[in-house]
């Protein structure tokens, strides 16, 4: 079917909305589906996961939509987007001769069962030579850390600038040959110093991670940190320590923080009793405490009809969308 292409649009309903609700993309097809992908945030950031279809009130032009009339649903994401990480670990000798190595193994495993759930993890190493180490490629579920105890390095340094700078090309190519519509890149960089081989400078990190629309984070633990620089590339977080005892609660705090990313993430899906003419969708999500937000969507129901199933798989054309902030 032709789709007319309209502009998407992201609209707080009011300048005191608690909640902060983001349009990734929208799809409109007969005979009278609608689907929404959006996040939603609280004013502060944080994220707001575990809402249920019938915690989101459904409006065209500022008319409720019945529930029943609807059929509105909550669809499995995983139909139509992908969320990939990549988990890039320092492997220079200050970590792997430093007796950490058990300790950051067991912390990998822990992180990845987390984190697996909900993202295609990969896990990759850096030392001082200028390319990446290849552990474990993209797979759901547990991403296998065996073997990071022992591992050596061929070049002592610390290629961190470097590596960034590449993990970013393997999570960009690795989005581009997804087999599905909407992909997001999470990557994770774990550090216990700073970059010493010089391979790459700070602006050249700083140039990927603008060209990229992934969710950075970045676990530091060591006496060796530099706080400012890791801050600067953890744009979505950073867990900082000078502590080696705190590894494994770092790597904890951030995955946590990436399982709430990954749950703030909703696909819902109604049947619209719009049958002809341009029409406002807004979406009014609203927790149990009574904070609520908006989006609006403006759609065209040309043609619509009846016997829509609101399961039906959408039919999203995104190639490469923007991430929400």
């Amino acid at each position: 079917m032709t789709r007319l292409v309209l502009p998407l649009v992201v609209v707080l309903a009011t300048s005191c909305a608690a909640l902060r609700p983001r349009l990734v993309d929208a799809s409109v097809q007969k005979p009278s589906n609608v689907a929404v992908y959006f996040t939603v945030d609280t004013r502060q950031g944080d994220p707001v996961p575990g809402l249920t279809a019938d915690q989101f009130r459904i409006y065209e032009d500022d008319k409720l939509v019945s529930k029943f009339e609807s059929k509105q649903t909550i669809l499995n994401p995983e139909v139509a987007a992908m969320h990939y990480l990549l988990l890039l670990v320092d492997l220079s000798a200050s970590v792997t001769q430093s007796g950490s190595g058990e300790a950051l193994e067991a912390a990998v495993a822990s992180f990845t069962d987390r984190v697996g759930q909900y993202q295609q993890t990969a896990i990759f190493g850096f030392d001082g030579r200028p390319e990446l180490i290849p552990i474990r490629g993209f797979a759901p579920g547990r991403a296998g850390s065996s073997g990071l105890a022992s591992m050596k390095p061929r070049d002592p340094s610390t290629n961190l600038n470097g590596a960034i700078v590449e993990a970013v090309k393997v999570l960009e190519k690795q989005l581009d040959k997804s087999p599905v519509p909407l992909r997001f890149g999470t990557l994770v960089v774990f550090t216990d110093g700073t970059d010493q081989a010089h391979r790459a400078a700070a602006r050249d990190v700083e140039a990927a991670l603008d060209r990229s629309s992934f969710d950075v984070f970045v676990i530091g633990v060591g006496a060796e940190i530099d706080e400012r620089e890791l801050r600067a590339i953890g744009r979505s977080g950073a867990a900082l320590s000078r502590d080696p005892r705190t590894l494994s609660a770092s790597f904890e705090q951030v995955a946590a923080r990436i399982e709430g990313f990954s749950k703030r993430f909703y696909l819902l899906s109604y049947c619209s009793p719009a049958r002809a003419g341009v029409h406002e969708l807004r979406i009014e999500p609203v927790t149990s405490d009574g904070k609520s937000g908006a989006l609006t969507y403006p759609f065209d129901a040309q043609g619509f009809g009846p016997d829509c199933d609101p399961n039906r798989k959408p039919a999203f054309d995104l190639k490469r969308p923007r991430q929400p902030r």
